[in-house]
C-alpha cells in the first residue's frame, strides 16, 4: 500500500478545502471580527466531540493573543457552568450539522441571556444556524476522510477559520511581541519573547583595559575575564575596539611581534554594538549571527560599556 500516496491525497484534499474557503469568504467576516471587538466580557467557545477539541484550541489561541476567552462544554453547561456566560460576553457555537443534541439544547438559553451568538456551521436553516446572529460558513465538498464521514477537512477548516478570526483581531488592536511575550513568560516561546539582553548581559568584572596598554596587560585580562574577549577603551572609558584570544593567537604568528606591542596593534577597531538593553534576547541573537561575531558589547549613546552579552550565554539559556 502506497501510504505517502494516501497522505499526499489527503494533505491536497484538505488544501483544496481552504483555498475555496479562502476565495469564498465574503463580507459577512468583517461583522463577525467587528462584533467580537465592541465584545467587553469574555469570548466563549463551545461545541461537542470533535468541533469542541477544535473550540479548545480556538480559545487557548484567542486567549494568548488578547482575546479573553474560554471553552464551555454544553453538556457542563447544562449542568450548572451556564452561569459563566455574563451579559457582556459573545458566543461562538461550533457544529458542522448545526443538530448537535447538546449544542442545540443550550441554545435556547444562551439567546435568553441576551448574549450575541456566531455559528460556525455549514447548514445556515440548521438549529444552530437559525439561533445564530452571524453565520462562519464551514461548507466543505468532502471530508480526507475515504469514506466521507469523519471530521476531517470540516475540523481543518474550522480551526482555520478560527485562526483567521484570531489574527484579525490581533492585526485591529496592533498586538506587539511585546504583548504576546506577556502571556507566554515561560518554556522556550518565553525565553524566546520574553527574556531580553538585559536579563541576560554580564555588567561586573568585565576585562577592561586602556588604549595604552601593552599585549600582555591583554592577555591576562583576557584569561582573568573568561570571556575569551577583553575590551580596550579610551582615557574617556568609551570603547574603541575589542581584543579577542583569536586575535593573540594569530599575532604571535607575526615575525615582529612582541608582547610588549601596543594592543590596538591587533584589535578589532569599532566593534559591533548595541545601545538597547531592553532588546529582546532572541533579537539580539539574530544580530550576533548575521555578523559572525561571539560577543556583543551594550554601551550607551557616548560608547561607554554597560554590559557584554556572549552568544554561549544566550545558548545556555535557551534562547533560539
Amino acid at each position: 500500500m502506497n501510504y505517502k500516496k494516501i497522505a499526499q491525497e489527503t494533505l491536497d484534499i484538505e488544501a483544496q478545502t481552504l483555498l475555496r474557503a479562502s476565495q469564498s469568504l465574503d463580507d459577512s467576516f468583517k461583522d463577525v471580527v467587528e462584533l467580537v471587538l465592541k465584545c467587553q466580557g469574555k469570548l466563549i467557545i463551545t461545541g461537542v466531540g470533535k468541533s469542541g477539541l477544535i473550540g479548545a484550541k480556538m480559545a487557548a489561541t484567542f486567549a494568548s493573543t488578547g482575546t479573553p476567552s474560554f471553552f464551555l462544554h454544553p453538556t457542563e453547561a447544562l449542568h450548572g457552568d451556564l452561569g459563566m456566560i455574563s451579559k457582556n460576553d459573545v458566543v461562538i457555537a461550533i457544529s458542522y450539522s448545526g443538530e448537535s443534541e447538546e449544542l442545540s439544547s443550550i441554545l435556547p438559553h444562551i439567546k435568553r441571556f441576551k448574549v450575541p451568538l456566531i455559528g460556525m456551521t455549514r447548514d445556515r436553516n440548521s438549529t444552530l444556524g437559525r439561533y445564530s446572529d452571524l453565520i462562519v460558513d464551514v461548507v466543505v465538498q468532502k471530508e480526507a476522510c475515504p469514506l466521507d464521514i469523519a471530521p476531517t477537512s470540516s475540523t481543518t477548516l474550522t480551526l482555520a477559520l478560527g485562526d483567521a478570526l484570531a489574527v484579525c483581531l490581533m492585526k485591529a488592536r496592533d498586538f506587539k511581541k511585546s504583548d504576546f511575550a506577556s502571556f507566554h513568560p515561560g518554556g522556550a516561546l518565553g525565553k524566546q519573547l520574553f527574556v531580553k539582553v538585559s536579563n541576560l548581559m554580564q555588567s561586573e568584572n568585565l576585562p577592561i583595559i586602556n588604549k595604552d596598554a601593552k599585549v600582555k596587560d591583554a592577555i591576562i585580562a583576557i584569561s582573568e575575564g573568561r570571556l575569551g574577549t577583553v575590551l580596550v577603551v579610551d582615557d574617556d572609558e568609551r570603547l574603541m575596539a575589542l581584543v579577542s584570544d583569536g586575535d593573540i593567537r594569530r599575532a604571535l604568528l607575526q615575525s615582529d611581534f612582541s608582547l610588549d606591542d601596543n594592543i590596538l596593534k591587533y584589535a578589532t577597531k569599532n566593534p559591533s554594538t548595541c545601545q538597547d538593553e531592553e532588546m529582546l534576547a532572541s533579537e539580539a541573537l539574530v544580530m550576533i549571527e548575521e555578523k559572525k561575531i561571539q560577543l556583543l558589547v551594550i554601551t550607551d549613546e557616548d560608547k561607554k560599556i554597560k554590559g557584554v552579552l556572549h552568544i554561549h550565554t544566550l545558548i545556555e539559556k535557551g534562547i533560539s
